[in-house]
């Protein structure tokens, strides 16, 4: 776990799954070599652990799981035998062989434009946690963070002038992305609003917290979800709308302006370029209705 957190910059969520992932792989196998008589004491011989034996713990969670649940767990075991096998561990890696079951391709849940302002309506900008919560809404809109990447954001690190925002991502990793006008406006405004509850009006340290909660704390991922459920259910809009919904609408809404995938990779934050290509739904619909009216042959 150390080597994921201080070496591989892995968030505390990413270290929780995967140590239970782990966990239960370990689980697995001891009640397997129970069960045969080989093994009395908790714990088990990673030179035991064969590909037969990765191929019967996945084999166990067929049917119980999803097959994106099941790609996960057999990234976990793949990864912790190739971490064995860079500290010197002789005793290969069984699960390196095995191919990772074949996933459907889902679309994300996303908002349409108007669905998109309508919800942006829903705060009520008279309160000043109303004016937090649009400020919340209207980020994650004009800069397609992640809700995690939100939450840690801190007052210095937008730049009013610049109109950027500097972030940190996965693996630790900081990147620069450009902020809307009208989101800035009302971050502004958002910041003005809470000045007491900071404890000193006007006065904002460049270390503090920019999204807090009525007490004057950082505000929690999990608080940020209910914020935006409150509003998704107020506008009368999917409930399976989540602060990621605001990620994919982002990004589904800039290829459909135009916006090349290099350049929306690299907004997200996303190291490889075909986890950016599933937001290419609508972009290729909507080049599909331009080439039907347009093409004379079509």
């Amino acid at each position: 776990m150390l080597y994921l957190k201080d070496i591989k910059g892995c968030s505390p969520y990413t270290l929780r799954s995967y140590r239970t992932d782990l966990e239960q792989f370990v689980h697995f196998v001891e009640n397997r070599e129970s069960n045969s008589g080989q093994g009395k004491e908790k714990g088990i011989a990673v030179g035991s652990v064969d590909s037969l034996v990765v191929r019967e713990y996945l084999g166990s969670l067929y049917g119980r799981l999803k097959r994106t649940s099941i790609a996960r767990k057999l990234s976990v075991v793949r990864s912790f035998f190739h971490f064995l096998e860079k500290e010197g561990s002789e005793c290969g890696n069984p699960a390196a062989e095995i191919r990772t079951p074949k996933l459907e391709k889902v679309i994300p849940p996303y908002l349409p434009v108007d669905d998109v302002f309508r919800l942006l309506e829903r705060p009520d900008r008279k309160k000043p946690l109303g004016t937090r919560d649009l400020a919340i809404l209207e980020v994650l809109y004009s800069c397609g963070f992640r809700a995690g990447e939100l939450g840690s954001l801190n007052v210095g690190d937008v730049d009013f002038q610049g109109r950027l925002v500097k972030v940190t991502g996965k693996g630790n990793k900081e990147r620069i992305v450009p902020i809307g006008r009208k989101a800035l406006g009302v971050v502004k405004e958002y910041l003005e609003t809470t000045g007491r509850l900071r404890g000193k009006s006007g006065d904002f340290v460049p270390e503090s917290p920019l999204f807090i909660n009525f007490r004057g704390g950082r505000l929690t991922t999990r608080s940020m979800g209910r914020i935006i459920k409150k509003y998704v259910i107020d506008a009368g809009l999917p409930s399976d709308i989540s602060p990621h919904s605001m990620r994919h609408s982002y990004a589904t809404h800039l290829l459909d302006g135009g916006a090349d995938l290099r350049s929306v990779q690299e907004l997200l934050g996303h190291e490889s370029l075909s986890t950016t290509q599933k937001y290419t739904h609508v972009s290729i619909d909507r080049l599909m209705e331009v080439y039907d009216k347009a093409h004379p042959r079509h």
